[in-house]
């Protein structure tokens, strides 16, 4: 889907509003993570230098139209400050006479926060008069948070209605990433969908069985996927509920002619902990009192050889209980060997979900990937083929 981009636009002496996502983890008061602040830097400090007036609006937590003072986003303005290096203003409320002067108050290229959109119930009902009244502190509108482009929100879909709206540098990249990967790719295409539950990734299963070469199904997913076939998993964790929805993924893809790939042994355990006794076992000799915990590794060296003969890849979800070691092993295998083909320049590489990125971050590779999305839910969504309304009000 075409989109329009800040290449070429004016923004000089124009006030612009930047739907960010300043959704950052806080623990006792203190932010733990400040990727995603960083990662919107650019897009700032593009428009600050280029003499905007920049207006950033985000959620924060889940107030439930109501102001909640710990989840203001004074606090996070601070740090965004920090990260550019710079004073950056705070407005204590994103609608009103006090935004409406704080905004007034700007110059150029400065920047300031307004107050957590969702202290208003009308920002997650999208209300039209809402929308209005937060368009009013701008003549410019950029979305830069793809993580909240699956919501028609306000902030996120009803205010690109209202003025010339754009990409930002996040947004743009991202959505290039994700339609490299699906949409134009080089192929052939593999992607690998691990996690813990079919029933939640149906969607996506039955979307990429028609986009890609190889699907590689990993985790706890794939016990249901033996199981449903007639393979003995022990006491695996698995939806016995979900069996006919895995033989119908399963000749979708024998009728698309993807290759669908599922683990040939197993690392299992009695129990999940850390650094409990474990054996190697053949799928198919999985005792009965036994839990999968981990690919084995011949599917590493199997699943090897098939990323070996792709040139992209998409990957969401682990291959095993990474978390806890030794079950780990697997994941971080394969995710060496894709950082590997990356850098080589074999490969294109892009990688999503809470659980893949800290998985990557485990294994020590996330720069080696070609782009690692933070997006979560908007990242599962797109690769469901699902349209997302923060990015269709920005289409051409």
């Amino acid at each position: 889907m075409p989109f329009r981009t800040l290449d070429g636009v004016a923004v000089a002496g124009r006030r612009v509003l930047l739907r960010a996502d300043l959704n950052v983890p806080v623990r006792d008061g203190r932010i733990t993570d400040l990727t995603r602040i960083e990662r919107l830097s650019p897009t700032i400090r593009e428009l600050s230098a280029k003499g905007a007036r920049v207006v950033v609006c985000s959620h924060f937590e889940r107030p439930g139209g109501k102001r909640v003072p710990a989840m203001s986003l004074a606090p996070v303005a601070v740090a965004l400050g920090k990260v550019l290096g710079r004073k950056v203003s705070f407005a204590d409320d994103c609608i009103g006479p006090s935004a409406q002067h704080a905004v007034a108050a700007l110059a150029d290229g400065e920047v300031l926060v307004l107050e957590n959109t969702r202290f208003h119930p009308g920002e997650e009902a999208n209300d039209p008069a809402f929308a209005a009244a937060l368009a009013e502190s701008a003549e410019i509108y950029v979305n830069d948070a793809f993580s909240t482009a699956q919501r028609a929100h306000a902030s996120t879909e009803g205010v690109a209605h209202l003025l010339p709206a754009y990409a930002g540098r996040l947004m743009q990249a991202e959505l290039e990433a994700l339609g490299a990967a699906l949409d134009h790719p080089q192929r052939p295409v593999a992607a690998i969908v691990g996690g813990s539950k079919v029933s939640t990734k149906l969607e996506l299963l039955g979307n990429l069985v028609s986009k890609v070469e190889v699907l590689i199904v990993g985790g706890a997913m794939a016990n249901t996927f033996l199981a449903a076939g007639g393979t003995a998993i022990g006491r695996s964790l698995e939806e016995a509920g979900m069996h006919a929805a895995a033989r119908d993924i399963l000749s979708s893809a024998r009728a698309a002619g993807c290759e669908m790939v599922l683990p040939i042994d197993a690392v299992v355990a009695a129990e999940l902990a850390s650094n409990v006794p474990t054996r190697v076992v053949a799928i198919g000799a999985v005792p009965a009192d036994a839990l999968i915990l981990d690919v084995g590794p011949a599917t590493v060296e199997l699943l090897k050889e098939k990323l070996g003969a792709v040139k992209t890849l998409v990957w969401n979800g682990p291959l095993g209980a990474f978390e806890t070691p030794p079950f780990d092993a697997a994941t971080t295998a394969i995710a060496k060997a894709i950082a590997a083909a990356t850098s080589a320049g074999a490969l294109l590489s892009v990688a999503g979900g809470g659980d893949t990125v800290s998985a990557l971050r485990h294994a020590g590779v996330t720069d080696q990937i070609s782009y690692v999305s933070t997006a979560g839910g908007a990242f599962l969504e797109w690769l469901e083929g699902k349209t997302l309304p923060g990015v269709a009000a920005l289409s051409v």
